[in-house]
Protein backbone atom coordinates (compact mmCIF):
# COMPACT_ATOMS: atom_id res chain seq x y z
CA UNK A 1 0.00 0.00 0.00
CA UNK A 2 2.54 2.82 0.88
CA UNK A 3 4.42 1.56 -2.50
CA UNK A 4 1.06 2.56 -4.01
CA UNK A 5 1.00 5.80 -2.16
CA UNK A 6 4.44 6.92 -2.83
CA UNK A 7 4.30 6.16 -6.76
CA UNK A 8 0.84 7.50 -6.96
CA UNK A 9 1.37 11.06 -5.78
CA UNK A 10 4.24 10.86 -7.01
CA UNK A 11 2.73 10.71 -10.47
CA UNK A 12 0.80 13.18 -9.41
CA UNK A 13 2.89 15.89 -8.44
CA UNK A 14 5.46 15.37 -11.07
CA UNK A 15 3.83 13.86 -14.12
CA UNK A 16 2.73 16.66 -15.76
CA UNK A 17 6.12 18.42 -15.46
CA UNK A 18 7.96 15.69 -16.32
CA UNK A 19 5.62 15.57 -19.43
CA UNK A 20 6.54 18.79 -20.20
CA UNK A 21 9.83 18.32 -20.33
CA UNK A 22 10.08 15.58 -22.64
CA UNK A 23 7.74 16.90 -25.14
CA UNK A 24 8.93 20.39 -25.35
CA UNK A 25 12.32 20.46 -23.78
CA UNK A 26 14.07 17.63 -23.87
CA UNK A 27 14.56 17.34 -27.60
CA UNK A 28 16.42 21.31 -27.07
CA UNK A 29 19.50 21.38 -25.70
CA UNK A 30 19.76 25.50 -25.11
CA UNK A 31 16.25 24.65 -23.72
CA UNK A 32 17.77 22.64 -21.74
CA UNK A 33 20.89 24.87 -20.05
CA UNK A 34 17.63 27.44 -19.37
CA UNK A 35 15.84 25.31 -17.54
CA UNK A 36 18.90 23.84 -15.77
CA UNK A 37 19.95 27.61 -15.27
CA UNK A 38 16.12 28.59 -13.59
CA UNK A 39 16.16 25.73 -11.40
CA UNK A 40 20.09 26.82 -10.02
CA UNK A 41 18.39 30.37 -9.73
CA UNK A 42 15.83 28.86 -7.43
CA UNK A 43 18.21 27.30 -5.29
CA UNK A 44 20.06 30.10 -4.81
CA UNK A 45 16.80 31.93 -4.05
CA UNK A 46 16.08 29.18 -1.45
CA UNK A 47 19.97 29.52 0.10
CA UNK A 48 19.47 33.24 0.68
CA UNK A 49 15.53 32.69 2.45
CA UNK A 50 17.46 29.58 4.56
CA UNK A 51 20.05 31.82 5.54
CA UNK A 52 17.83 34.94 6.27
CA UNK A 53 16.05 32.74 8.40
CA UNK A 54 18.83 30.97 10.32
CA UNK A 55 20.26 34.48 11.00
CA UNK A 56 16.28 35.48 12.44
CA UNK A 57 16.13 32.13 14.14
CA UNK A 58 19.16 32.81 16.12
CA UNK A 59 18.42 35.64 16.97
CA UNK A 60 15.31 34.55 18.66
CA UNK A 61 17.15 32.23 21.00
CA UNK A 62 15.28 29.20 18.91
CA UNK A 63 12.53 29.61 21.28
CA UNK A 64 9.30 27.89 21.04
CA UNK A 65 5.82 29.48 21.68
CA UNK A 66 3.16 32.24 19.49
CA UNK A 67 6.50 33.78 18.33
CA UNK A 68 7.74 30.59 16.12
CA UNK A 69 4.63 31.10 14.33
CA UNK A 70 5.08 35.03 13.42
CA UNK A 71 9.24 34.26 12.28
CA UNK A 72 7.61 31.11 10.14
CA UNK A 73 5.01 33.53 8.85
CA UNK A 74 7.75 35.86 8.09
CA UNK A 75 9.80 33.33 6.99
CA UNK A 76 7.52 32.88 4.16
CA UNK A 77 7.00 36.25 2.80
CA UNK A 78 10.62 37.46 2.62
CA UNK A 79 10.85 33.51 0.74
CA UNK A 80 8.50 34.83 -1.68
CA UNK A 81 9.61 38.22 -2.09
CA UNK A 82 13.36 36.71 -2.94
CA UNK A 83 11.73 34.29 -5.42
CA UNK A 84 10.28 37.01 -7.50
CA UNK A 85 13.50 38.93 -7.05
CA UNK A 86 15.87 36.73 -8.45
CA UNK A 87 12.91 35.51 -10.78
CA UNK A 88 13.77 39.21 -11.99
CA UNK A 89 17.29 38.86 -12.09
CA UNK A 90 17.00 35.83 -14.50
CA UNK A 91 14.70 37.87 -16.28
CA UNK A 92 17.47 40.40 -16.80
CA UNK A 93 20.45 37.83 -17.45
CA UNK A 94 18.36 36.39 -20.37
CA UNK A 95 17.19 39.62 -22.01
CA UNK A 96 21.32 40.17 -22.15
CA UNK A 97 21.91 36.78 -23.18
CA UNK A 98 19.56 36.80 -25.81
CA UNK A 99 21.02 40.52 -27.17
CA UNK A 100 24.00 39.05 -27.50
CA UNK A 101 22.77 35.62 -29.29
CA UNK A 102 21.55 38.01 -31.63
CA UNK A 103 24.46 40.08 -32.19
CA UNK A 104 26.98 37.55 -32.63
CA UNK A 105 24.82 35.07 -35.05
CA UNK A 106 22.32 37.65 -36.67
CA UNK A 107 21.07 34.88 -38.92
CA UNK A 108 20.32 32.23 -36.50
CA UNK A 109 17.01 31.95 -35.06
CA UNK A 110 17.66 32.35 -31.47
CA UNK A 111 14.17 31.77 -28.64
CA UNK A 112 12.03 34.03 -28.06
CA UNK A 113 11.29 35.55 -24.68
CA UNK A 114 8.01 33.96 -24.19
CA UNK A 115 9.99 30.70 -24.97
CA UNK A 116 12.54 31.32 -22.09
CA UNK A 117 10.06 32.18 -19.66
CA UNK A 118 8.26 29.00 -20.08
CA UNK A 119 11.54 27.24 -19.71
CA UNK A 120 12.86 29.14 -16.84
CA UNK A 121 9.42 29.10 -14.93
CA UNK A 122 9.23 24.68 -15.45
CA UNK A 123 12.82 25.18 -14.16
CA UNK A 124 11.75 27.31 -11.37
CA UNK A 125 8.87 24.89 -10.43
CA UNK A 126 10.54 21.85 -10.65
CA UNK A 127 13.21 22.24 -7.98
CA UNK A 128 10.70 23.75 -5.88
CA UNK A 129 8.37 20.83 -6.40
CA UNK A 130 11.56 18.89 -5.61
CA UNK A 131 12.37 20.83 -2.01
CA UNK A 132 8.70 21.10 -1.06
CA UNK A 133 7.45 17.57 -1.49
CA UNK A 134 10.68 14.96 -1.45
CA UNK A 135 10.82 14.53 2.15
CA UNK A 136 6.86 14.04 2.48
CA UNK A 137 7.42 11.66 -0.73
CA UNK A 138 10.19 9.46 1.10
CA UNK A 139 7.50 9.26 4.39
CA UNK A 140 5.22 7.71 2.44
CA UNK A 141 6.73 4.73 1.81
CA UNK A 142 6.53 4.52 5.94
CA UNK A 143 6.64 2.94 8.92
CA UNK A 144 3.47 4.62 10.11
CA UNK A 145 -0.40 4.90 9.19
CA UNK A 146 -1.67 8.76 8.67
CA UNK A 147 -4.10 9.80 10.20
CA UNK A 148 -3.97 7.52 13.26
CA UNK A 149 -4.05 10.13 15.49
CA UNK A 150 -6.59 12.46 14.15
CA UNK A 151 -5.06 13.82 11.40
CA UNK A 152 -6.10 13.59 8.02
CA UNK A 153 -5.62 10.71 6.19
CA UNK A 154 -5.12 12.56 3.00
CA UNK A 155 -2.17 14.49 3.78
CA UNK A 156 0.03 12.79 1.49
CA UNK A 157 -2.61 12.85 -1.40
CA UNK A 158 -3.69 16.93 -0.46
CA UNK A 159 0.25 17.70 -0.30
CA UNK A 160 0.82 15.85 -3.85
CA UNK A 161 -2.00 17.90 -5.89
CA UNK A 162 -0.36 21.28 -4.21
CA UNK A 163 3.32 20.65 -5.39
CA UNK A 164 1.61 20.17 -8.56
CA UNK A 165 -0.20 23.46 -8.75
CA UNK A 166 2.76 24.95 -7.26
CA UNK A 167 5.08 24.14 -10.49
CA UNK A 168 1.99 24.53 -12.93
CA UNK A 169 1.82 28.42 -11.34
CA UNK A 170 5.73 28.97 -11.42
CA UNK A 171 5.52 28.17 -15.13
CA UNK A 172 2.13 30.99 -15.78
CA UNK A 173 3.62 33.62 -13.23
CA UNK A 174 6.92 33.51 -15.15
CA UNK A 175 5.38 33.82 -18.63
CA UNK A 176 3.32 36.83 -17.16
CA UNK A 177 6.02 37.89 -15.43
CA UNK A 178 8.42 38.16 -18.16
CA UNK A 179 5.92 39.78 -20.48
CA UNK A 180 5.71 42.61 -17.80
CA UNK A 181 9.10 43.25 -17.81
CA UNK A 182 9.13 43.41 -21.56
CA UNK A 183 5.75 45.94 -21.79
CA UNK A 184 7.01 47.66 -18.66
CA UNK A 185 3.56 46.95 -16.91
CA UNK A 186 4.73 47.18 -13.11
CA UNK A 187 1.87 46.31 -12.15
CA UNK A 188 1.67 42.48 -13.76
CA UNK A 189 4.95 42.24 -11.38
CA UNK A 190 2.72 43.06 -8.48
CA UNK A 191 -0.39 41.08 -9.41
CA UNK A 192 2.33 38.03 -9.58
CA UNK A 193 3.63 39.04 -6.23
CA UNK A 194 0.42 39.08 -4.49
CA UNK A 195 -0.92 36.00 -5.85
CA UNK A 196 2.38 34.26 -4.88
CA UNK A 197 2.31 35.64 -1.15
CA UNK A 198 -1.63 34.82 -1.58
CA UNK A 199 -0.54 30.75 -2.28
CA UNK A 200 1.92 30.63 0.08
CA UNK A 201 -0.30 32.24 2.99
CA UNK A 202 -2.90 29.48 2.43
CA UNK A 203 -0.37 26.60 3.46
CA UNK A 204 -1.55 28.42 6.93
CA UNK A 205 -4.57 27.13 6.62
CA UNK A 206 -3.72 23.51 7.13
CA UNK A 207 -5.32 21.10 7.86
CA UNK A 208 -8.15 22.70 6.16
CA UNK A 209 -7.09 20.90 2.73
CA UNK A 210 -10.05 21.25 0.87
CA UNK A 211 -9.87 25.32 1.26
CA UNK A 212 -6.10 25.38 0.21
CA UNK A 213 -7.02 23.30 -2.74
CA UNK A 214 -10.21 24.86 -4.04
CA UNK A 215 -8.16 28.85 -3.76
CA UNK A 216 -4.99 27.95 -5.18
CA UNK A 217 -6.41 25.66 -8.16
CA UNK A 218 -9.01 28.54 -8.78
CA UNK A 219 -5.46 31.11 -9.01
CA UNK A 220 -3.75 28.74 -11.32
CA UNK A 221 -6.47 28.29 -13.81
CA UNK A 222 -6.76 32.41 -13.81
CA UNK A 223 -2.97 32.61 -14.31
CA UNK A 224 -3.16 29.86 -17.04
CA UNK A 225 -5.36 31.90 -19.06
CA UNK A 226 -3.99 34.87 -18.54
CA UNK A 227 -0.53 33.22 -19.71
CA UNK A 228 -1.84 31.44 -22.50
CA UNK A 229 -3.31 34.65 -24.39
CA UNK A 230 -0.15 36.95 -23.08
CA UNK A 231 2.09 34.10 -24.78
CA UNK A 232 -0.26 34.86 -28.19
CA UNK A 233 -2.89 32.83 -27.84
CA UNK A 234 -6.63 32.87 -28.94
CA UNK A 235 -9.72 31.82 -28.20
CA UNK A 236 -9.98 31.07 -32.47
CA UNK A 237 -6.33 29.13 -32.40
CA UNK A 238 -7.29 27.26 -29.23
CA UNK A 239 -10.60 25.84 -31.21
CA UNK A 240 -8.22 25.27 -34.21
CA UNK A 241 -6.13 23.09 -31.55
CA UNK A 242 -8.78 21.28 -29.99
CA UNK A 243 -10.19 20.50 -33.23
CA UNK A 244 -6.87 19.64 -34.93
CA UNK A 245 -7.96 21.84 -37.82
CA UNK A 246 -5.15 24.44 -37.65
CA UNK A 247 -5.14 25.27 -41.12
CA UNK A 248 -0.91 25.40 -41.86
CA UNK A 249 -0.77 22.13 -40.70
CA UNK A 250 -3.13 20.63 -42.72
CA UNK A 251 -1.41 22.38 -45.70
CA UNK A 252 1.84 21.24 -44.39
CA UNK A 253 0.78 17.73 -44.58
CA UNK A 254 -0.90 18.14 -47.73
CA UNK A 255 1.86 19.45 -49.84
CA UNK A 256 3.89 16.58 -48.16
CA UNK A 257 1.97 13.80 -49.40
Amino acid sequence: MTAAVFFGCAFIAFGPALALYIFTIATEPLRIIFLIAGAFFWLVSLLLSSLIWFLVETINGHKEGPVQKYLLIFGVLVSVFIQEGFRFAYYKLLKKANEGLKAINPDETVPSMRLLAYVSGLGFGIMSGVFSFVNTLSDSLGPGTVGIHGDSPQFFLNSAFMTLVIILLHVFWSIVFFDGCEKKKWSTLLVVLLTHLLVSALTFTNPYYGVNLVVSYTIMMAMGVWAFFVAGGSCRTLKLCLLCQDKDFLLFNQRSR
